[in-house]
């Protein structure tokens, strides 16, 4: 009989005795909850986001881990907590990955340990506030024309006792009034403390794990310029770039049949409709059929537009625009939506619906939508929803960017609702098999989707 399986939760297994004494002593008062003795650990910065070299364990992970399968065992859940909160209070990173490419998110998700859960979720939130809070801020300094900062050199002299005191440097402000600096031996001291600092934050050999699959999912990241460059192909049920990411697929169909019933839950027909995305026109199929009165679609990328304007599979080129009724009222606007949209609005144009489902922008151009745009698109009673795929790949990043997305559309004023729909896993569980055969990665692996819908809140009495 061959060796019984190691357990790859246990102590022994996650923080093995090649682990350094420094990260090994605070992992390990994390993972036997003992707070008093952590505390005094934690006191340098970064200290609460250590990494075992070759396990990735973390404090989060390893006070998480030890816990268990909940309902395993007698374990002191308050005393966990109280953990937790100390170290996302010291500035443990909620989305670290071990060697098994787990958060700490992912592992109180796998034992069941659903307070535990929730705690990082809420971190998690917190964190992408603050990062969009912090986005784009810069530093403002007072410059010369020349570029450089005013200084002069001045002799001050104490009045008292005839001493003279060592030169200051001087540096005006905007309004021309003189600022001290500290004087050469306190600026080498201040310097020196810097670097030292510097060297703990930025050369910390206790971050020194690499994440599994970290060049991969580097190389997997698409701008927005980058995918307007690159050529697309349409195969059978996907639509995919020059690097085989999977811009659309047709698994997607069961979501976009949800959304059109939700933002036309009625099916009248003569509706005013907007998409942002064309990508494989699944969804302006479905908008299509409602027979809307005025039908608008605006896509981007040059490939795209070039098989809606000449493939023969394709139901939206230049006979269905001439097929309205009234003059540009079906019509694909050519361009990105960031310069079409205001011409949107300039002429006044208003939907029933819109739709928004774009690949390679980032959460910023989504929020910029809804809060810049979305207002001034709909019809009083319209309705607006999205693709949410937003961390997608992973259970706990989905729920902290739908709590993320939720409280920045209720800041914008509007009312939200959703709805939580099952995916058929089946042909999407495996890597390169099955649906995503061909498609460099998985952008999905969830067993359910929250469809948002958006709404403009009730007008006043």
């Amino acid at each position: 009989m061959g060796e019984p399986s190691k357990n790859q939760d246990a102590l022994e297994a996650r923080i093995p005795p090649t682990c350094p004494a420094s990260i090994s002593q605070i992992l390990s008062q994390a993972w036997h909850h003992d707070l008093a003795s952590l505390k005094p650990l934690l006191d340098v910065p970064g200290r609460a986001s250590v990494q075992e070299p070759t396990t990735g364990e973390t404090p989060l992970h390893a006070a998480i881990r030890s816990c268990g399968p909940a309902g395993a065992g007698a374990v002191d859940l308050e005393a966990a907590k109280s953990v937790l909160e100390e170290l996302f209070f010291n500035g443990a990173i909620w989305n670290d990955v071990d060697s098994k490419n787990e958060t700490p998110g992912c592992v109180a998700a796998r034992l069941g340990q659903k307070e535990l859960y929730e705690m990082c979720v809420g971190a998690g939130v917190r964190a992408e506030l603050l990062f969009g809070l912090l986005e784009g801020y810069e530093e403002l300094e007072s410059m010369d024309e020349d570029g450089d900062e005013d200084e002069e050199v001045v002799d001050i002299t104490d009045a008292a006792d005839g001493e003279e005191i060592p030169d200051l440097v001087v540096e005006t402000n905007s309004a021309g009034q003189p600022t001290e600096k500290p004087t050469e031996e306190v600026q080498r001291s201040e310097k020196k403390a810097e670097e030292e600092e510097t060297e703990i934050l930025e050369s910390n050999p206790d971050r020194a794990f690499v994440p599994p699959n970290a060049a991969e999912a580097q190389a997997s990241q698409v701008e927005s310029a980058e995918y307007l460059r690159s050529n697309l192909t349409y195969s059978a049920g996907k639509l995919t770039d020059a690097s085989a990411n999977g811009v659309m697929m047709a698994w997607e169909t069961s979501i976009m049949r949800l959304s059109v019933d939700s933002l036309l839950p009625e099916q009248l027909p003569g509706r005013k409709v907007l998409n942002i995305g064309f990508g494989m026109g699944i969804i302006d199929g479905m908008f299509a059929a409602t027979k809307p009165s005025r039908h608008h679609i605006i896509e981007a990328h040059p490939d795209v537009l070039s098989h809606i304007a000449t493939s023969p599979d394709c139901k939206f080129g230049p006979a269905w625009e001439s097929s309205a009724a009234q003059e540009g009222a079906y019509k694909v606007h050519a361009g990105k939506w960031q310069d079409v949209v205001p011409k949107l609005l300039e002429a006044g144009e208003t939907y029933d619906a819109i739709y928004f489902d774009t690949f390679g922008e980032d959460y910023s151009q989504l929020r910029m939508f809804f809060t810049e745009h979305v207002p001034g698109l709909l019809e009083e009673e319209g309705r607006f929803g999205f693709f949410n795929g937003l961390g997608a790949d992973r259970q706990v990043c989905y729920d902290v960017y739908t709590k993320v997305v939720e409280m920045h559309l209720s800041d914008a004023g509007m009312d939200v609702a959703w709805q939580e729909m099952d995916v058929d896993m089946q042909g999407l569980n495996e890597e390169g098999k099955g649906e995503w055969e061909g498609v460099k990665r998985r952008y999905w692996t969830l067993n359910s989707e929250f469809s948002f819908f958006f709404l403009p809140p009730p007008a006043p009495f």
